[in-house]
C-alpha cells in the first residue's frame, strides 16, 4: 500500500477512534438495548416530555452508532479491495478503492467534528441576526452579502432556512436581518460566527476608493420544548409599527410587524411578516432563544467570552477580515485559519473556519476542565 494511502487510513482510524471515545462505544449496543426497554413501557407516554426526549436520545445513539459502524466498515473493506487489487495487478480496483478512501476520510473528518459539538444546545435550531455597522451604504450593501453567504451555506448543507424580519438599507443593501435556520447542530456549527466581520474593498458605489465596512452577526440557540425560559410579561414592551421591506404593494399599509423589547437587558427582537399573531409568536420565540443564549454565556464565560456581548460593529471587535483589495484575503482573527478564495467564502464555504474555531473552542475547554481539576 502506497504512502499517500496509508497515511489517509491512519486519518480515518483516528476520526474514527474520537467518534469510539464520544460515543463510548463498548456500552452503546447496551444502553441502546435499556432505551428499547424503556419505550415499550406502557406508562412512557403519561410523561409526554420525559417521553420525547427519551426518544430524541434514543435516535441520536442510534445514528452515531451507525456513524462509526458505517465508517468502519467502509474502511475495512477498501482496504481489502485495495490488498485484493494489489496482488491480482489490478490497477483500476486500487484507483477506485483510493479515490473511496480519500472521501471517506474528509466525511470522517467531518463527523469527528460533530462529535464534538455536544454543547447543551448545539444539536438545536438557530437563530440568525445580521446587523450593518459603521460605514453607511458600504455597510448595508456588505451586510446583504453576509446575508447571502449565510444563507448559502445553510442551503449547501440542506438547513431549512426562514427569514424572520429585514429591514432595507436607504440606498442598497440592508440594514438588518434575522433568520431561523433549522437542521441537526445548526447553532452549533453557526455559534462561532457572532461578532464583528470587516471588509476591505474598493467601493462598488462610483466612489473609486478603498473602503472599510463593518456588519456585526449574532447567533442563538431555538428554545425547544426541553428548555423552559420564564418572560414575565410586566418586563416586556411590545410595539407595532408599519414594515420597511424592500418593495411590494403591501409593504407600509399596516402596522403589522412586531418589536419586542426586554426592558431588563434591553434586548430587542422584531418580526415584520405579514401576519401580525404570527410576527408576536416569532419575536417571542426569539426573546426567550437570547435571554436562554445569555443565560448560556454567563454559565460558561471562562471559555466563552467572545460570546459575552456583541459590542459595537467597528474597529476593535471584529472576529474575522475579508479583504477583497489590493489582495484577496479571508482570515479569522481567533484562529488564525486564513484563506485567499474570497469567492468561495462569500459563496458560503465556511466550514473550514468553523471547524478550526470548533476545534479552538474544545481545546479551551478541556483546558479549563482541567484546571478546575486541580
Amino acid at each position: 500500500m502506497r504512502a499517500e494511502i496509508q497515511s489517509i487510513v491512519s486519518e480515518i482510524e483516528k476520526s474514527l477512534s474520537l467518534l469510539g471515545q464520544r460515543l463510548d462505544v463498548e456500552t452503546a449496543p447496551h444502553r441502546l438495548e435499556e432505551f428499547n426497554a424503556m419505550i415499550e413501557d406502557g406508562d412512557l407516554w403519561s410523561d409526554p416530555a420525559r417521553a420525547q426526549k427519551l426518544m430524541r436520545d434514543r435516535q441520536a445513539l442510534m445514528d452515531a452508532l451507525g456513524t462509526y459502524e458505517g465508517i468502519a466498515k467502509e474502511l475495512s473493506d477498501n482496504v481489502e479491495l485495495i490488498e485484493m487489487g494489489e496482488a491480482e495487478a489490478d490497477a483500476e480496483v486500487v484507483a477506485e478503492a483510493e479515490d473511496a478512501l480519500r472521501g471517506l476520510r474528509d466525511r470522517a473528518a467531518e463527523k469527528e467534528l460533530e462529535a464534538l459539538l455536544d454543547g447543551e444546545a448545539d444539536a438545536n435550531d438557530t437563530f440568525l441576526e445580521i446587523n450593518a455597522g459603521a460605514g453607511g451604504t458600504e455597510a448595508c450593501d456588505w451586510a446583504q452579502m453576509l446575508q447571502r453567504m449565510y444563507v448559502r451555506w445553510a442551503e449547501k448543507r440542506g438547513f431549512k432556512v426562514e427569514l424572520q424580519s429585514e429591514e432595507a438599507g436607504s440606498e442598497a443593501g440592508i440594514k438588518s436581518c434575522a433568520y431561523k435556520i433549522s437542521g441537526h447542530n445548526a447553532y452549533g456549527w453557526l455559534k462561532s460566527e457572532s461578532g464583528v466581520h470587516r471588509l476591505v474593498r474598493i467601493s462598488p458605489f462610483g466612489k473609486g476608493t478603498r473602503e472599510t465596512s463593518f456588519a456585526s452577526v449574532w447567533v442563538y440557540p431555538v428554545v425547544d420544548d426541553n428548555i423552559e425560559v420564564e418572560v414575565n410579561p410586566s418586563d416586556i414592551r411590545i410595539d407595532t409599527y408599519r414594515s420597511s421591506g424592500a418593495g411590494g404593494q403591501h409593504v407600509n399599509t399596516t402596522d403589522s410587524a412586531v418589536r419586542i423589547t426586554h426592558l431588563p437587558t434591553g434586548i430587542v427582537v422584531t418580526s415584520s411578516m405579514k401576519s401580525q399573531h404570527q410576527n408576536r409568536e416569532i419575536a417571542m420565540n426569539a426573546l426567550k432563544s437570547r435571554l436562554y443564549q445569555m443565560e448560556l454565556d454567563r454559565r460558561n464565560a471562562a471559555i466563552n467570552e467572545a460570546h459575552e456581548a456583541k459590542g459595537s460593529a467597528g474597529w476593535g471587535n471584529q472576529i474575522r477580515s475579508y479583504v477583497l483589495q489590493p489582495y484577496q484575503m479571508v482570515k479569522d482573527l481567533r484562529t488564525g485559519h486564513e484563506t485567499s478564495d474570497t469567492q468561495g467564502v462569500l459563496d458560503g464555504d465556511l466550514d473550514p473556519f468553523m471547524a478550526a474555531t470548533l476545534a479552538m473552542d474544545v481545546a479551551g475547554k478541556s483546558r479549563a476542565e482541567a484546571r478546575s481539576d486541580l
